[in-house]
């Protein structure tokens, strides 16, 4: 990370905070600057070990700081880009001594061309001087996607079958990619993400507040397809537990109950309990007792929390203080004596990590070119596994957000940890890598919620509101480095979330590096011109373009206005409804006025206003598909005319957010089964594959501007 220079005018706490990555002011909108308050710089300090409390600590800390850099040799992590040395090599003094240790196992006294990974570099000055460091060696940039594709988007949790036990499950996973590679060619299917929750009652139905983003939650195991399901000894009682789910899944599917992730739970662990108690086949053992070995310490760690959890409840600030360190002794003595408990939740990882291998092997079997696209979480849960084994890494006293703009002038708190940027270079960024290479395992892509966060995250204090946040920078270089030199190894692509406030230079930095950005066509407009929606062929094409996500209203709600209906009945409208209403229903005409101009819109002379309504979904899709972009998404729940969003950023109670199954136009719950023979999603599909409809676009191959992509209607915005 290269420390900002604020200037030799700038007071002791501005310059100690620069040469920490710590901002002390920042531009909410580029014609107006904003001071950090002093409290915000001081803490974030504090979180990176500095003490900067009054103006004798912090001389004292700035001069230590100017002092290390003017010593030091190099940084804890070097960068260097497509096996060429890295730049902060060639500043090293005359006669410098070098030696490379590969992570392959060689051993070089000079740099030369270095093989991709993650090496050591010793370097020992004439004055005798030396220094270690971590050097990360990243291929320039990550290929292109193979063709341009389409696919789905779909909250997993939300699209049940039959079969599900009141939510969806990879068995379902399996059963949409199989079919939607196999009868509808589609290339991808994009989830939420599917980290391990913490634990309730009640758990946090949001997917974006986990545990652990390392380990999958168990709770999306299909039980049925277990090996040794069919073997347990207790018939009776899995045959009472079945019959329980189907209920449950009824209560779901046909009387308007919400998806109770609790409840699911509570069933497949007492299936799973008795699954467990099934002797594994030696094939099967040998198979979990690799799985044990490759996982390591970062698996016990998991495994050690969930089972404490179970004793002590799941908040680990509340736990004995002799438990709070993972590393205690009295930590090792629990996770020995509750080692039947740790056992289960390895072997439930081992499993849910053997479902999800099934859901990308039969992407690829169904032909799909990239298979599934996982989604990680900016942060996790400041209670759960992952602060507990990984608190060194984590900024204690803060929590992830976003600042005051126009649209949230008090600014977010999101509740999310922040790594510890310094923490980070010292280690080689190892839990970062070993987090991506988990998630990658199984993923023919990823998406990175909040991409921005590489490069800076707004850190907000313990205690106070978020307007009383500064940013905090990360060595963006080795960040992106470390994720293109993991997607490359995995042979996959990645996503990055990059709606809202972006810093300039980001998205530049990140379409010189290959990874794709995120288009939604509501927030496509010439924002720098007329405000008019951007037409087709000034889309970037290094993007996944969609017609919404999951925190927006469907497409259906977005035309009609019903989005600002239901916000006018939450209470949360920020103007009178009627100011709402006149500018949805203008933002709507604007995009309509542009579909019929170029020819999409058609059929719409009759029908009544629910065929109107499905012609102008198809038409937002032949609209993306004129659009350069490499992959066309579409929102699943859109290709059946749902209208209610998953999720309404801003609520908690007032709305049933994560906990709504997928529906039809009439707002009754459709099940996979149901779906696959839509003939409103057959439509859909058969526009989307429809290559004429976009043979007058710029086409696939299109450069696009990496620059032009519109700025997302809320800031930030919530992660997620």
């Amino acid at each position: 990370m290269a420390p900002a220079d604020p200037g030799r005018d700038a007071t002791p706490l501005a310059r100690l905070a620069a040469l920490h990555g710590v901002a002390t002011s920042y531009q909410p909108s580029p014609d107006r600057t904003a001071q950090a308050s002093d409290t915000a710089v001081v803490a974030a300090l504090a979180a990176l070990g500095v003490d900067a409390r009054t103006p004798d600590a912090v001389r004292h800390a700035l001069a230590a700081r100017e002092r290390e850099l003017r010593e030091r040799l190099l940084p804890p992590t070097v960068v260097g880009w497509g096996g060429r040395p890295p730049a902060a090599l060639a500043s090293l003094p005359d006669g410098t001594r070098l030696r490379i240790e590969t992570e392959q196992g060689e051993t070089r006294d000079s740099a030369g061309r270095l093989p991709p990974g993650v090496h050591t570099v010793r370097v020992t000055a004439p004055d005798g001087r030396t220094a270690e460091a971590h050097l990360v060696a990243a291929p320039d940039r990550l290929p292109e996607p193979p063709g341009r594709s389409f696919g789905l988007l779909v909250q997993l949790y939300s699209l049940l079958s039959r079969r599900s036990w009141g939510m969806g499950d990879l068995g379902d996973l399996t059963e949409l990619t199989a079919w939607a590679g196999r009868t509808l060619g589609a290339g991808f299917v994009q989830v939420n993400p599917l980290h391990a929750a913490v634990p309730g009652p009640p758990t946090d139905p949001s997917p974006y507040r986990p545990s652990s983003r390392r380990y999958p939650d168990p709770v999306h195991l299909r039980v049925e397809d277990l090996p040794e399901f069919p073997y347990v000894e207790d018939q009776v009682r899995l045959r009472a537990l079945l019959a329980r789910a189907a209920r449950l899944r009824e209560s779901v599917l046909d009387k308007g109950a919400l998806i109770d992730r609790d409840a699911v739970w509570d069933l497949k662990r007492e299936a799973l309990e008795l699954v467990h108690a099934v002797p594994l086949g030696p094939g099967r053992r040998a198979a979990y007792a690799d799985f044990l070995a490759e996982e390591g310490e970062a698996l016990e760690d998991y495994a050690t929390w969930c089972a404490l959890a179970e004793v002590y409840g799941s908040d680990r600030h509340a736990w004995p203080a002799r438990l709070r360190d993972p590393r205690s002794p009295e930590t090792a003595r629990a996770r020995a004596e509750l080692m039947d408990r740790v056992d289960f939740h390895t072997w439930l990882a081992w499993l849910t990590d053997a479902q999800l291998a099934t859901v990308q092997r039969t992407a690829r079997d169904a032909g799909m070119a990239v298979g599934l696209i996982h989604d990680l979480a900016v942060g996790v849960h400041p209670g759960g596994a992952d602060a507990w084994a990984q608190q060194e890494y984590l900024a204690a006293g803060i929590s992830v957000g976003a600042p005051p703009d126009a649209f949230n002038p008090r600014g977010q708190d999101w509740g999310l940890p922040p790594w510890r940027p310094d923490r980070l270079a010292a280690s080689g960024y190892a839990p970062y890598r070993r987090l991506l290479r988990a998630l990658f395992r199984h993923a023919g892509a990823l998406r990175i919620d909040h991409v921005m966060g590489l490069f800076r995250l707004w850190w907000v204090p313990q205690g106070q509101p978020p307007t009383e946040g500064t940013y905090v920078r990360y060595d963006a270089e080795a960040m992106l480095a470390v994720l293109v030199l993991e997607a490359a190894r995995a042979g996959a692509l990645v996503i990055g979330e990059d709606l809202g406030t972006v810093e300039p230079g980001v998205r530049e930095a990140l379409h010189e590096r290959g990874l794709l950005g995120t288009s939604v066509l509501w927030f496509e407009r010439d924002w720098e011109g007329t405000g008019q929606p951007l037409p087709p062929e000034r889309w970037r094409a290094d993007c996944l373009a969609t017609a919404t996500t999951h925190d927006l209203p469907p497409t259906a709600a977005r035309l009609s206005g019903e989005h600002v209906e239901l916000r006018d009945r939450l209470g949360l409208l920020t103007r009178p409804l009627d100011q709402e209403r006149a500018t949805a229903a203008a933002d709507a005409r604007e995009w309509l006025a542009l579909l019929t101009r170029l020819g999409l819109l058609k059929g719409t002379s009759g029908g009544g206003p629910t065929a109107s309504e499905e012609l102008e979904v198809q038409a937002v899709h032949r609209f993306l598909l004129r659009t350069p972009a490499r992959l066309i998404g579409v929102w699943l729940p859109d290709a059946v005319g749902d209208r209610r969003p998953q999720n309404l950023p801003g609520t908690w109670d007032e709305y049933p957010n994560w906990r709504l199954p997928m529906a039809d136009a009439e707002g009754r719950p459709i099940t996979l089964e149901e779906l696959a023979v839509s003939p409103r999603l057959h439509a859909l599909m058969d526009v989307v594959r429809d290559r004429d409809t976009a043979q007058d676009g710029p086409g696939p191959g299109a450069d696009g501007d990496p620059g032009a992509a519109g700025r997302a209607e809320a800031g930030d915005g919530k992660p997620g």
